[in-house]
């Protein structure tokens, strides 16, 4: 992977961490005409961020327990105010 596709799958993973964010949210704020720079997939197929249901909140994309651990080894906070979903 890139340096610069790197840096933005961590960006995104990071501000997801932070808080939950409903999908329609992440797809406006990541989505890319640039297929050079597929940052949301990226980030999807590495494991790095889910998309989960919550009652009363609807769809909401959340880091994975993997997107943390990518966050922790890149020296980003991994915080957030959900539990974790995915597997290690």
């Amino acid at each position: 992977m890139s340096n610069d596709l790197e840096s933005l799958v961590l960006d995104l993973v990071e501000w997801v961490a932070r808080e939950p964010r409903s999908y329609a949210e992440v797809f406006d704020a990541w989505r890319t005409s640039c297929p050079r720079l597929p940052v949301w997939e990226e980030a999807c197929d590495r494991g790095f961020v889910a998309r989960t249901s919550v009652p009363g909140r609807g769809a909401l994309v959340v880091a994975t327990i993997s997107g943390r651990k990518f966050l922790q080894q890149h020296g980003r906070p991994s915080s957030a105010a959900l539990p974790e979903r995915g597997a290690a």
